[in-house]
């Protein structure tokens, strides 16, 4: 709840307010740019059932999914081991900081002059927009488990892979899932700048078309497509993160 003053307003009114303030804008005439917020709405309920908006999202999703299983997989693993090792973590953790701190978008050029002009370059910009902070999470989350239950599961003989499944990654699942779920958030941006710069496919292409066309209303719809797709990712894993808090308690 906002309180202003004696009144108190649901959290949604401030999403309210920016909303009729860009419809007041758009229908002033102040810029193209900023259509009014009623005509993008609609024009969402145009574009999304077409057949156009239904390829674009196949092919987008396609490169989304796999490139963000590829970072989950490698991921998760590299961060427990960073986390349970002092030489793994002294190795790797530099390179980590420095790729998540540093403008990937530059990187994408290099990957596309490797790999070519195609599906494969998009899904390792994912990969490399996601992975990173998926790593340090993993790795975080390791670091908090108190030593004990590491030393339980080797005296009754738990083999590395077990202590991996049975310890590790449920003591530290709460940092793991805030990992993906950040990660997932970071791999929609990834996709969307690998299929503009690598090839012009998917919404790439579309943001290209209507950018060009200079169809704002369509460029805005679409845009609005991705955040709420973005959104939904984040509440759900976030969700999925509320219902695992439990699992922190069994790390002290």
């Amino acid at each position: 709840m906002i309180t202003i003053g004696k009144f108190r307003l649901p959290i949604m009114s401030s999403l309210l307010i920016w909303a009729l303030l860009w419809e007041i804008v758009g229908r002033s005439g102040a810029s193209f740019v900023i259509p009014p917020l009623s005509a993008i709405l609609a024009r969402m309920v145009e574009i999304v059932p077409t057949a156009t908006f239904g390829e674009a999202l196949w092919i987008t999703g396609k490169a989304f999914i796999i490139g963000t299983l590829v970072a989950i997989v490698i991921g998760i693993p590299l961060g427990v081991l960073m986390g349970r090792s002092l030489l793994a973590d002294r190795i790797f953790l530099p390179w980590v900081n420095l790729f998540l701190s540093a403008p990937l978008s530059a990187l994408v050029p290099v990957i596309m002059v490797i790999f070519g002009a195609g599906q494969t370059t998009i899904i390792l910009t994912v990969v490399l927009f996601a992975i990173w902070i998926i790593v340090l999470d993993a790795r975080a989350g390791v670091r908090s488990i108190t030593p004990s239950l590491v030393e339980m599961a080797r005296s009754f003989g738990a083999t590395p892979l077990q202590a991996f499944a049975k310890i590790y990654v449920w003591a530290a699942l709460p940092e793991i899932l805030s990992g993906v779920r950040l990660g997932l958030i970071r791999a929609v941006k990834g996709v969307v700048i690998g299929q503009m710069l690598v090839s012009i496919i998917g919404f790439g292409r579309l943001f290209e078309l209507y950018s060009s066309r200079f169809l704002m209303e369509h460029f805005w719809a679409l845009l609005f497509v991705l955040f709420a797709f973005a959104f939904a990712i984040n509440e759900a894993l976030a969700w999925l993160e509320r219902r695992f808090e439990y699992f922190a308690s069994s790390r002290n």
